[in-house]
């Protein structure tokens, strides 16, 4: 599909036709649909999904002077619905409509596409919440008539444990669970904790991090005002000037023992079969004195609840790095993945956002997961495979 899809009258009607076999799964299991505006407040994405997102965000300003943006996730909206609606929780939404994100790295890849998707918010049975979405999203994946799929699975959760229970500083913990899906840039962070300053840049920042924070403040504000108008790209000034002092603070702490990042860097490579995965994971903990007894036997509940889906468990992968590319996910993540006519692609995925709400203004954390399907991704492994509508 091209950058800047025309959608005719035949895809029309097939990718209509689609939408109506997922929504009916949705509204037979009670989610109800919601549909949110194609223009949001733009500060509600860029603090919230991260990186990734924000790099590959639409913003433009409207003729009073409120920053927007075009809707690069569905997520966000509906989860703000409804924390300002102030309906009951659990609560079931559910939503079909476009989305926008820029391609920086794949520029022939459409900037906008359909997303449909799900979210289950205030079930305080987290197990049995995780286990009705991972159903949902294979059902809805096969009423779209996608049978040929294979799973992948990781748990955020499962590496901030293993992070509170290694010999990590505290004020570097926060970060590393933030940032540990990054590849290259975690590996590099991991890097730098460990060895020190390595070059002029890290002695310089090494420098400002032993000052008294507004001392730091004061001679970072002073090097960009030498630096002069130096474009900033989608971060403001006020964060760069955080994110320079949060550097410099690592700088000048403590280093990272190495046999603790040796420990970090062995459970991150640890990717296979899932069963394989865990158990490698278990092995590596017991020869480091490090319990992960609990997020472990989650996942290995949610494996068998995979099983009874009827997906082969050698179909299922899990990964230790993986977290998706949304920095709001606190926990168990999920994707599904099929081929196209161009090779691998991923059609669905989801998990858990138990600090989302909250951030949104519910004023307590409210447990939250969901999923979301790509159904131009679908429709065009369904062609692959000679499924047509």
């Amino acid at each position: 599909m091209p950058a800047f899809p025309t959608y005719g009258p035949d895809l029309i009607a097939t990718l209509d036709q689609q939408a109506n076999a997922i929504l009916n799964v949705f509204a037979s299991r009670g989610y109800a649909r919601h549909e949110s505006s194609v223009l949001q407040p733009a500060d509600i994405f860029l603090d919230r999904s991260g990186e990734e997102i924000r790099r590959r965000t639409f913003e433009l300003t409207d003729p009073s002077g409120r920053e927007l943006c075009l809707r690069p996730d569905l997520t966000i909206p509906a989860c703000k619905w409804q924390v300002e609606s102030g309906n009951p929780y659990p609560a079931r939404l559910c939503y079909n409509g476009l989305a926008f994100r820029h391609q920086p790295s794949e520029p022939h890849r459409p900037t906008q596409f359909y997303q449909a998707g799900a979210e289950l918010l205030g079930l305080e049975d987290r197990a049995a919440a995780e286990i009705e979405i991972m159903q949902l999203t294979v059902d809805v994946v096969r009423a779209a008539g996608l049978d040929a799929f294979e799973m992948k699975i990781g748990d955020l959760g499962l590496f901030s444990t293993l992070i509170d229970a290694l010999d990590v500083p505290a004020q570097w913990r926060g970060r590393l669970k933030r940032h540990f899906w990054r590849k290259g840039y975690f590996e590099a962070l991991l890097q730098r904790l460990t060895s020190g300053a390595a070059n002029d840049s890290q002695r310089l920042l090494a420098h400002l991090g032993s000052l008294e924070t507004k001392e730091a403040r004061v001679a970072v504000e002073g090097l960009l005002d030498m630096i002069g108008e130096a474009p900033l790209g989608a971060r403001t000034r006020e964060e760069i000037v955080d994110r320079l002092i949060e550097q410099a603070a690592d700088a000048a702490a403590l280093r990272l023992d190495p046999k603790v990042a040796n420990v970090i860097t062995a459970v991150l490579e640890i990717t296979g079969p899932a069963p394989k995965a865990l158990a490698d994971i278990r092995s590596l903990m017991k020869s480091a004195g490090v319990a992960l007894e609990a997020p472990l036997s989650a996942m290995e509940t949610r494996l068998d609840a995979i099983k009874s889906l009827g997906i082969d468990p050698a179909q299922v992968t899990f990964a230790a790095h993986f977290g998706r590319n949304m920095e709001y996910y606190t926990g168990f993540v999920f994707e599904l993945w099929s081929r196209d006519a161009e090779g691998a692609v991923q059609v669905a995925g989801g998990g858990r956002y138990d600090g989302l709400l909250e951030a949104l203004g519910a004023g307590r954390s409210i447990p939250a997961i969901g999923c979301a399907i790509r159904t131009e991704r679908v429709l065009a492994a369904r062609r692959a495979q000679g499924r047509e509508a």
